[in-house]
């Protein structure tokens, strides 16, 4: 098997045929999370909760890769993303929550692993290689943010997890995490670690209100999961649709149309919603007939969320409460596998 060679992706998790699938998934802590998020893995990590063991990651180390200007923005925004996690039903009794820098072995694990990677394969890897263009990083790189994929591989094979939901752009960290997983077992000459699968969802990202490829709160083009009633109801009139449907009476386009895209993620009732794009397409239907059905929908779908979030805000200490036990419970599974390489590696002494 080569090094290069490519991870399988699947579209739904596999039953487990020896002991419980184990997934990790997880969020930077940089902002409030929003309909990206959710569409794109929040409602998923509900419904997988119920039959696979989850491990979902607050990544507050990796996170200051490209934020160590304003670490205050990460320490305070790890309650906030706990609490969209809690307020769209996960459960902290089927999901274990944990804090990604209050585990040390991830930090030891990938110490280890860079030794098992060059620094040109690194600056090889697509998704880092866009994500330093998009910063505009050029050559003056953070050596934390170069080997993030060497993190990567720690938090995910910490774990053993054989299951990670990304999207198509993360696919080559996936790719890499299985070299050093396959590297490593073939130095030690024993099975230890756990190749992954990458697990693609059918809607895998969100375009944002005014129409660009990603939803992103540095764009401000987002609606958070926690926007009040009003809030909706300003994202919603300036949410982009078909620049070409001028008048009434004009055939609409469904392409690239936010309105639209967002009503397939969200509207619950599809044979009424392919009634409305068919008169969209065929001309008659206004673009704010459209925007109104939009905003009854995302008023109807955000409304308990925010509820059940201003409720949990009330007591940060139960929330607190809940991300120590988790990240107990994450570090105990991590540090069996951090001795397992250790001891591997010869460097089990005592």
């Amino acid at each position: 098997m080569s090094l290069t060679e490519q991870s399988e992706v699947i579209a739904t998790p596999p039953a487990a045929s020896k002991g419980p699938t184990v997934i990790l998934t997880g969020d930077r802590p940089t902002g409030p999370l929003h309909l990206g998020h959710f569409v794109g893995s929040l409602r998923n990590r509900v419904a997988y909760q119920h039959d696979y063991k989850q491990f979902i990651m607050l990544a507050d180390a990796q996170a200051l890769t490209d934020n160590m200007d304003d670490t205050n923005k990460v320490h305070r925004n790890v309650v906030e993303v706990a609490l969209d996690y809690l307020a769209v039903g996960i459960d902290p009794a089927k999901s274990t929550v944990f804090i990604q820098s209050q585990i040390p072995e991830l930090a030891e694990l990938t110490f280890y692993y860079l030794n098992l990677v060059t620094v040109a394969r690194l600056e090889r890897n697509p998704t880092v290689k866009t994500e330093i263009a998009l910063r505009g990083f050029e050559r003056d790189i953070p050596a934390g943010f170069l080997t993030y994929p060497a993190s990567q591989a720690a938090d995910i094979s910490g774990f053993k997890a054989s299951i990670v939901p990304v999207g198509e752009d993360q696919i080559p960290m996936i790719e890499q995490t299985n070299e050093i997983v396959r590297r490593f077992n073939r130095l030690v000459n024993q099975d230890i670690l756990v190749e992954c699968k990458a697990l693609v969802p059918e809607i895998g990202r969100l375009p944002g209100t005014d129409g660009k490829a990603k939803m992103s709160k540095s764009l401000g083009n987002t609606i958070n999961l926690g926007a009040t009633a009003a809030e909706i109801t300003a994202a919603v009139k300036k949410v982009y649709t078909d620049p070409l449907h001028l008048r009434v009476e004009d055939p609409g386009h469904l392409e690239g149309n936010v309105a639209f895209i967002y009503l397939d993620a969200f509207d619950p009732e599809k044979d009424k919603l392919a009634e409305m794009k068919a008169h969209y397409v065929r001309g008659g239907l206004g673009d704010s007939i459209v925007k109104k059905r939009l905003e009854v929908v995302l008023q109807e779908m955000l409304a308990p969320i925010r509820a059940r979030r201003e409720e949990l805000a009330q007591d940060k200490g139960y929330i607190m409460q809940m991300l120590k036990q988790g990240t107990m419970e994450a570090r105990e599974v991590v540090a069996r596998t951090a001795d397992e390489v250790k001891a591997a590696l010869g460097l089990s002494y005592f």
